[in-house]
C-alpha cells in the first residue's frame, strides 16, 4: 500500500477542513482526489507531503508512520500550480537542484537530469531560462525536476490549472504516459471533472471534508451513490418525491443520465425549454408536466436537428436506466 490515511482530521481554529478520513492508494496508482474549491483535497495533499499535520489521526508511506515526519524525511516530491522554477536557473539546473541538495556527484546529477528532461521532450531546451519557455514547458520542466529524484509517491496540486484549454489537454496525455512510464504513484488534486476522468485509474469525491465515493470514472459516472457525486461527475436529472414518484413509480431518490433521455416517436410529450449546442452533441432542456429534464443527442441525429425551442417532443426514459441515489 503505498499510502494509507487512518481516521485523520485537520481543523483550522474552529473550521473543521478534513472530518475522520480513511483513505488507501495503492502502489503504482494514478489516483485523483476530485471536488469543489473547500472541500478538503489539497489539505489531504499537503498532509501527505507534510507541509500540514493533521490534528487526529496518522498517516502511513508505504507501511511507515510518517504523521509527524517533516516534507524532506518523505520519499514524496510535490509539484505546484505555479510551477515555482528558479528563474536565474536555467533549464537543466533547475531539474538537478533536488539532486544538488542530496549532494549527488556533478557528473551524475547532470546525467540523471538530462534523462529526465528527455522523458518530458525537453533535452533540447536544456541552457534555456524558464522565462524562455511556454507555460506547458514550464510545466514540464517542474515535473522532469520532481521525478529526477526517484520519489516513490509524486503530488500533483492542481499542476495544469494555469494552462489554456488545448495545451491542458495534451498535457493530460502526456502525463499520464508519464506516469506509465515512470510506474510510480501519482496523487493528482483536481476540481476538473474532465480531468480528473480522463487521468485516473481512482477517483475520491471530496464534499465537506469528507470522501463521498471512490471508484473507478466509469463506477463514478454510472453508478454514483450519492445526489453530489451524480451531479459533480457530469450532468444529472435527479427525481425525488413527487416527481420521483410521478414519472418513474418510486418513493426513492433516482437518476438518469441525458444521453439516457430518449427523444422519437414515443414516450410521453414535453416542450422544449432551450437547445444548446455542445459540438458532439446538442443539448436540449424539455419541460415534462412540470418537470425539467436535460436530454442529449448526437449532434449528427438528423431528426433531433429539426427540433427547436417551443416545439413538442415524445420522451422516453426507462426504468433500467435509473440508478438509486442515497
Amino acid at each position: 500500500m503505498a499510502i494509507s490515511i487512518r481516521k485523520v482530521t485537520k481543523k483550522f481554529g474552529d473550521f473543521t477542513a478534513v472530518d475522520d478520513l480513511n483513505l488507501e492508494i495503492q502502489s503504482g496508482e494514478f489516483f485523483s482526489m476530485l471536488g469543489p474549491s473547500g472541500s478538503g483535497k489539497t489539505t489531504v495533499l499537503r498532509m501527505i507531503a507534510g507541509f500540514e499535520l493533521p490534528t487526529d489521526g496518522e498517516i502511513f508511506l508505504y507501511d511507515e508512520n510518517v504523521t509527524t515526519k517533516a516534507p524532506f524525511d518523505r520519499d514524496v516530491n510535490t509539484v505546484f500550480q505555479d510551477y515555482a522554477l528558479f528563474p536565474h536557473l536555467n533549464v537543466v539546473e533547475n531539474v538537478e537542484y533536488g539532486l544538488k541538495v542530496r549532494k549527488v556527484a556533478k557528473a551524475e546529477r547532470r546525467q540523471r537530469a538530462m534523462a529526465a528532461l528527455e522523458k518530458v521532450h525537453l533535452a533540447d531546451f536544456a541552457e534555456r531560462k524558464p522565462a524562455q519557455l511556454s507555460g506547458g514547458q514550464r510545466q514540464r520542466v517542474a515535473l522532469a525536476r520532481a521525478v529526477v529524484v526517484e520519489p516513490k509517491i509524486l503530488l500533483l496540486d492542481e499542476p495544469l490549472g494555469a494552462l489554456d484549454l488545448k495545451l491542458r489537454e495534451k498535457m493530460q496525455i502526456e502525463l499520464k504516459e508519464l506516469q506509465r512510464e515512470l510506474g510510480i504513484t501519482f496523487i493528482f488534486v483536481t476540481h476538473d471533472q474532465d480531468e480528473a476522468l480522463t487521468l485516473s485509474d481512482r477517483i475520491a469525491i471530496f464534499n465537506n471534508g469528507k470522501i463521498e465515493q471512490i471508484g473507478t470514472p466509469r463506477e463514478l459516472y454510472e453508478k454514483p451513490a450519492t445526489e453530489f457525486v451524480a451531479r459533480f461527475v457530469g450532468t444529472a436529472n435527479v427525481f425525488e418525491g413527487h416527481a420521483a414518484k410521478e414519472l418513474f413509480g418510486t418513493s426513492s431518490k433516482v437518476m438518469i443520465r441525458p444521453e439516457q433521455v430518449r427523444l422519437g416517436a414515443k414516450g410521453s410529450e414535453a416542450k422544449i425549454i432551450e437547445t444548446i449546442y455542445l459540438g458532439s452533441t446538442l443539448r436540449f432542456i424539455l419541460d415534462l408536466n412540470g418537470h425539467q429534464i436535460i436530454a442529449e443527442v448526437s449532434a449528427s441525429d438528423d431528426q433531433a436537428q429539426t427540433y427547436r425551442r417551443g416545439a413538442t417532443v415524445k420522451v422516453n426514459m426507462s426504468k433500467t436506466d435509473l440508478v438509486e441515489l442515497s
